[in-house]
């Protein structure tokens, strides 16, 4: 038995579930999101409760069990309240500005780096954060991890785009190990 998996997701009111085919389709009142399910569940909608199924007990039927029920879940989440990831940059000179629906950064290269803004998602930039926003959860951390991806954080000044909340495990410099 899957623990996520046999857990009911509960609709909220002013989101509209519908099942066909093979593919699960969300709509809500931040927008619509439309993807497919794993091979051998199956989706079952009663009185504002869906309930996801295994096709048979095998082995090979399960393992999709939880990954559906996240995903649908993720789906019903997006469409009624959205998704945010939050990344926080630290550097001599580093910026974020938006220009369209694009985010330029300038992390202390030669030159600006362009992030494209995918269609759903959102760019929201503060003094040293910039904010993702969207109703697909996969489509954020994939955004995020791009933007992240051009300059991690070191270990040794702590400079760099990190995560919110996401702790930089800090090195000695040379002359903090010869001393010691």
């Amino acid at each position: 038995m899957s623990k996520i998996g046999k857990k009911p997701i509960s609709i909220p009111s002013g989101v509209d579930v519908t099942v066909t085919d093979g593919f699960v389709s969300a709509k809500g009142p931040k927008g619509t999101l439309k993807k497919a399910l794993p091979a051998k569940v199956s989706v079952s909608i009663k009185e504002n409760i869906l309930s996801i199924i295994p096709e048979s007990s095998v082995r090979d039927n399960r393992v999709t069990w939880g990954l559906a029920r996240a995903l649908v879940q993720n789906m019903i989440t997006g469409v009624s309240a959205g998704f945010e990831k939050v990344l926080e940059f630290q550097g001599v000179g580093y910026k974020a500005t938006i220009k369209g629906n694009d985010l330029e950064l300038g992390l202390g290269f030669s030159h600006p780096i362009m992030v494209k803004g995918p269609e759903g998602i959102t760019f929201k930039t503060e003094k040293n954060t910039i904010r993702i926003q969207g109703i697909d959860k996969e489509l954020i951390g994939k955004v995020a991890a791009e933007i992240r991806s051009h300059r991690e954080p070191e270990p040794y000044k702590g400079s760099g785009i990190r995560y919110q909340g996401e702790h930089v495990r800090r090195k000695a410099g040379k002359k903090a190990a010869a001393a010691g």
